[in-house]
């Protein structure tokens, strides 16, 4: 399947509201995957956070190891998030959703405070995808906005989303994972053309550190009226 664009018209989103957490903007480590093993079940991807010595492996859902511009930049930094993830060779993986499989990265050292990057997650103006983590997993939205090849709006909580998880129409964006962790997980529950993720960090756990989130939660949410482009979805 692929995307392609349609038409330009104006839709309402969900603005995100994110719970205060006092910080400033960090230059984040991003992935690099290097290898992959495509399953709609039982995937797999390896990578690393190159100079932060941290390995990653990923299982779950993998349709493919994928290049997508991170375009604009400002729709993927914002809060504690000072640089998007850089657009070049499998710089990110390829979902689809529409299982119950659990979607898992392992940090091969625990990092605190990790970063995803979601990219094109939904179709507007209100089919809405979602990520859908642990209540383990306490998390805040830094930033969204539109994508360079679909338009769209910032993915979203709260609202019309589900309790602990992340929803978009289109939506593009990073969040943040309050606290010190060695693996994320999640399912992704409703098929879409498709989305992508990546993820980053900004340093390592401090010695001596329980694994343990913060607790912080994203809450509350809002309007902002913005222009999208519709993408439909072609069968190969």
């Amino acid at each position: 399947m692929t995307k392609s664009l349609f038409l330009s018209f104006p839709i309402c989103a969900f603005a995100l509201i994110a719970a205060a957490v006092p910080s400033s903007a960090a230059t984040i480590t991003w992935a690099t995957w290097t290898s992959g093993t495509a399953s709609a079940t039982a995937g797999s991807a390896t990578g690393s956070l190159t100079g932060l010595g941290v390995g990653l492996s990923y299982t779950g859902e993998m349709e493919s190891l994928i290049d997508i511009p991170w375009l604009p930049t400002s729709s993927f930094t914002g809060g504690t998030v000072g640089n998007a993830p850089p657009t070049g060779t499998n710089d990110s993986i390829q979902l689809f959703g529409g299982g119950t499989v659990v979607d898992t990265v392992t940090f091969s050292t625990p990092v605190t405070n990790p970063i995803l990057a979601i990219w094109s997650l939904g179709q507007p103006p209100s089919f809405f995808a979602q990520f859908d983590f642990a209540a383990s997993e306490p998390f805040t939205i830094e930033g969204g906005g539109v994508n360079s090849s679909f338009g769209g709006a910032s993915i979203f909580a709260g609202g019309a989303c589900p309790a602990n998880a992340i929803c978009g129409a289109e939506g593009n964006g990073v969040v943040q994972f309050n606290g010190t962790f060695s693996q994320l997980t999640w399912t992704n529950p409703i098929h879409e053309v498709y989305y992508t993720f990546t993820v980053g960090a900004t340093g390592l756990a401090t010695v001596g550190t329980v694994p343990e989130p913060a607790s912080f939660f994203l809450m509350g949410s809002g309007l902002l009226g913005v222009g999208v482009i519709r993408k439909i979805a072609q069968k190969r």
